[in-house]
Parts: C-alpha cells; sequence; structure tokens
C-alpha cells in the first residue's frame, strides 16, 4: 500500500468485490509547497518553502522525519522592482527556528524556513513590487511569485486625546468601537488589543500580556470597519489572567496596545478558499498566485503576498504634565480596581487625576 505525503490528503478506499491492488499514486507530481508574506513593518522576512511527495511505506513515519519535507537542492531570491526595474535583490538563507506546532503528526518544535533581512534605513518600499524565485535542483522546477505591499490603513485610536471606555456605572459595562480605515489595497482587516499590566511584589514587577482578539472582515477601498470589543470582557480576560500567588502586594495598569492588520487580495482569497467546507460534498477549489515551470513536470501550492501591520501603544499614564491623557477613561479606571469582576485583584490607578480616590496607587 502507497500514502500520500506532504501537505495532500487521501482517502482509501475499501474494495471487497475483488482482490486486485490498486495503485493509489496514479500520475502524482511532486509539489512545491510555498508560504510567504511580506510586510514593510518587519525587517527579517520569514518565507516557508516544502515539498510534497508519495512513496510507499508508512506517511506517519516519514511525517517525523524533516528532511523528507525539504528540497536538498534550493536557491531562492527577492527582487525588488520600481516602474518594472530592478532597484534591490536579496538571496534567501535558511535557518532553524522552533516555533512549529507540537499537536500535528509532522515533526516539531524545529522547523527551517528561509529569510532576507532589510536594514533600518532601507525598509521594503511601499511603492515597489516584490519577486520571488525559487530555483530547485538546478532548474528541475522554477517556482516565480509577484506581489505588491499593503498600505493605507489608518484608525482614530492614534490620537492621543483617544480613551477606551468600558463602563459607565458600578457594575455595568459598555462596548467600545475600535474603528480602521482602509485608504489603500487591503482587502481584509483583523483587529487586536493587548491589555497590559504589572503585577508587584514588593518593588519588584513583572508584565503581564492579555491578548484579545476582536475579529477580521473584508474591506473595500476608501471603506472603514468598526470592530466591538465588549466591555464586560475586558474585565474578564484580566480576571483569568491574574497570577494566583499571595505575595503580590498590587496591581498597576500600564497600556492598550491595538495591533491592526490589512491582507492583500491575493492572501484574502487564499484565506477564504482555505476555509473549512460548510457543504457535505467538503469540496474546495485550490487558489495559489505562484507558477512553476522547469525541466521537470511539477505543481506547486501556497501563497506569495502582502500584509501591513500597525501598532499603537496608547499608555494609561505619560505623566504630570499630560494629566489630560489616559488610555482607559476613569469610570473604567475605577471598575477595574474595585468593580465586582476584579475589584479583590488589587488593582489601583498611578494617574494623577486619580490622586484622591481610595483606589489610587499608594
Amino acid at each position: 500500500m502507497k500514502y500520500l505525503f506532504g501537505l495532500i490528503a487521501i482517502t482509501s478506499v475499501l474494495l471487497t468485490s475483488c482482490n486486485e491492488e490498486v495503485d493509489l499514486t496514479g500520475d502524482f507530481k511532486e509539489t512545491v509547497v510555498v508560504h510567504g508574506v511580506l510586510d514593510q513593518s518587519d525587517s527579517i522576512h520569514y518565507i516557508k518553502i516544502n515539498r510534497a511527495f508519495i512513496g510507499p511505506g508508512n506517511a506517519l513515519e516519514f511525517a517525523q522525519i524533516p528532511d523528507s519535507s525539504y528540497f536538498t537542492d534550493l536557491v531562492a531570491t527577492v527582487t525588488e522592482l520600481v516602474n518594472g526595474s530592478q532597484t534591490r535583490q536579496w538571496i534567501l538563507r535558511d535557518t532553524l527556528v522552533d516555533n512549529k506546532d507540537t499537536n500535528g503528526v509532522f515533526f516539531a518544535p524545529t522547523q527551517k524556513l528561509y529569510y532576507f533581512q532589510t536594514i533600518t534605513t532601507a525598509d521594503l518600499n511601499p511603492n515597489a513590487t516584490y519577486k520571488l524565485n525559487i530555483n530547485v535542483s538546478n532548474g528541475k522546477y522554477i517556482v516565480n511569485g509577484t506581489t505588491e505591499l499593503v498600505s493605507g490603513i489608518t484608525s482614530p485610536i492614534s490620537s492621543q486625546n483617544f480613551s477606551f471606555k468600558f463602563s459607565d456605572n458600578p457594575g455595568s459595562y459598555i462596548n467600545q468601537g475600535v474603528t480602521a480605515s482602509n485608504s489603500g489595497n487591503s482587502h481584509i482587516l483583523a483587529a487586536k488589543l493587548f491589555i497590559n499590566y504589572y503585577e508587584y511584589i514588593g518593588a519588584d514587577s513583572t508584565l503581564k500580556t492579555v491578548p484579545w482578539s476582536l475579529g477580521e472582515a473584508e474591506v473595500e477601498e476608501n471603506e472603514a470597519k468598526t470592530f466591538t470589543a465588549v466591555g464586560q470582557t475586558f474585565y474578564n480576560l484580566v480576571k483569568a489572567s491574574v497570577t494566583n500567588n499571595p505575595s503580590i502586594t498590587k496591581r498597576r495598569f500600564e497600556n492598550l496596545t491595538l495591533q491592526l492588520t490589512g491582507g492583500a487580495e491575493e492572501l484574502a482569497n487564499y484565506i477564504s478558499v482555505n476555509e473549512p467546507s460548510s457543504t457535505l460534498a467538503q469540496s474546495k477549489p485550490t487558489y495559489t498566485n505562484l507558477e512553476i515551470s522547469g525541466t521537470s513536470e511539477g505543481r506547486v501550492l501556497g501563497i506569495f503576498s502582502a500584509r501591513q501591520t500597525l501598532t499603537y501603544v496608547r499608555k494609561f499614564y505619560l505623566g504630570p504634565g499630560l494629566a489630560f491623557i489616559r488610555s482607559l477613561d476613569k469610570k473604567s479606571t475605577r471598575e477595574l480596581s474595585i468593580g465586582p469582576i476584579t475589584g479583590t485583584y488589587l488593582f489601583c490607578s498611578d494617574h494623577v487625576a486619580d490622586n484622591t480616590e481610595t483606589w489610587y496607587c499608594n
């Protein structure tokens, strides 16, 4: 019996009417699998390049052998083009990283990635087009893909006068809208908040970070999307994150960080096509914006596209001269400090505007 190994799955069919051997490999083509997403907010850009194939034996055993998923001879470049002319080119290097999920059937946590790096004074150019070229085994397979960068995402949260409001009265919660505007070429937007606070044991402190996904949505050019941050969820997330340590003497809110991510049209299409099927047929089309050629017949799967990531850090307190600025308004801070959900967890405020309150940090 032969099995398909890699990113392609097969279904075994039980035949009871005859005893002929069935060749499941058929006319299988070796497959190059590529996943690369450029982001001008990064200085190191990773691209994953694997192989998928059919072979005799136990696929589960193959899955535990890293070399089975890699090409032994591979040269890859990313070329920057402005108005059709080359301005820069990078040769990708390979590296091993320990971030692969250990819950799957494939080898983990170490995996091989390919990368190139830009310097801080010359990041990726939002006005350029980027071309990926992968040469496997001296021309056996040639993979090409191009992408433009994503730009044009903004948010009113960037204003220093913006305050998050999650509570209006004790024990009463309100929802906060988080708006992102798209004046560029993003086709999908995702929003995430990070709640940051310090836990103290005497004078020593530890920063705690609570991730809070607000969801994602498709978006058109010159369109704004508003994500909803549910007020009660804010306090429940903080409560669930506190350290169970009786030695902690106080907790101090530090900031709220908003992360907005916009994806290019090709990336949005790829995500949509690879979502789980909602039909009984379970049939899904295959989408890729990569092309393959070379001296041997093969195929390519995956994506080479772009996204834009914007991060806004809204500190709770900037200092005495900026007392009118606070990322969490006073009523919401009071609820964090003495409200029914988090009021027993020693939160206090170090904001000068709260210095007459019982929940001010001493």
